[in-house]
């Protein structure tokens, strides 16, 4: 035992940076996470300022907009997650289809480039293309329909974006996984006599279900954190009904009203959530992972 350690001495050695910089900006500033607890004032610090419970968290749920606000959150992520997750499974199925080599790399790159546009630029061209005064969408149906400002719209409009700017990326991810599949599987389904229909449910799919649960774990995780900036930058007043998320609200309140105590509740509040949902989906993916005869 004391021979491998030391033979691995170099790649233990090349841990120590990333584990220190998970402690140092994951594990430290949960130190802060108790002024959620207390009536924080910058002068006195964190552990002179008054403590006060439950407080914040009482405030927070007995506010007028509390339900609103967590209705958006929940429904943004779960539409998002229901109509966005599927997309990158097709696309790479599709893509794998694809014998040219060129032509393959050409649309993995046209699908993933949005990716690596910033929220801001996407937002912006979003607000272009949604103009109400020459906008593209509104030139092709011939109106001046200022989508922005339609509450019913803009659930579409963050999802369709969202789904547009990340699913080459998650193409990236699966067609990796297709990448591993043995090209002596799909000679013995060609012996059979098996379509590219049954290849692609007997050998394709059950290839991809350990990364596909494994990317479902990932985003059940997040599933109560909405993109804030996206939300930030396409919201207006007119469309807040829909668009009235905690991301967006936690910032309101921390950053530009300087309530840090409360602001810090309702985010902790947002993190327990994630967390329960995290562990549900879980031990869920455990049991579906573990009988793919579905397939």
């Amino acid at each position: 035992m004391k021979t491998k350690v030391r033979d691995f001495i170099p790649l233990y050695a090349m841990l120590i940076i990333p584990i220190a910089i998970t402690f140092i900006y994951k594990y430290m500033p949960m130190y802060g996470i108790q002024i959620a607890f207390r009536n924080f004032k910058a002068s006195r610090g964190i552990l002179e300022s008054e403590w006060v419970g439950l407080k914040w968290f009482i405030r927070f749920f007995t506010s007028p907009n509390c339900i609103r606000m967590v209705k958006n959150t929940f429904l943004l992520s779960l539409y998002t997650l229901l109509w966005g997750f599927p997309i990158p499974i097709i696309l790479s199925i599709l893509l794998n289809q694809v014998n040219v080599g060129s032509v393959k790399k050409g649309v993995q790159t046209i699908l993933y480039a949005p990716h690596f546009i910033s929220t801001m630029i996407i937002c912006g061209m979003i607000r272009v293309f949604l103009s109400p005064s020459g906008g593209l969408v509104n030139l092709l149906v011939n109106s001046s329909i200022d989508f922005l400002s339609e509450p019913n719209a803009f659930r579409t409009i963050y999802i369709a974006s969202g789904i547009w700017q990340d699913a080459g990326w998650g193409v990236i991810i699966y067609n990796a996984t297709l990448a591993g599949i043995d090209d002596s599987l799909y000679e013995a389904a060609d012996i059979d006599g098996a379509g590219l229909f049954q290849k692609i449910l007997k050998i394709d799919l059950p290839a991809l279900v350990p990364t596909i649960v494994l990317m479902l774990i990932m985003s059940f995780g997040s599933l109560m954190n909405i993109g804030f900036e996206k939300v930030w930058l396409l919201q207006t007043d007119l469309n807040k009904p829909t668009s009235d998320v905690i991301a967006v609200y936690v910032y309101q309140q921390g950053i530009e009203n300087a309530k840090y105590s409360y602001a810090t509740a309702v985010g902790l509040f947002n993190t327990v959530i994630n967390l329960i949902l995290l562990i549900f989906v879980n031990k869920l993916s455990k049991k579906m992972s573990s009988d793919v005869s579905f397939l």
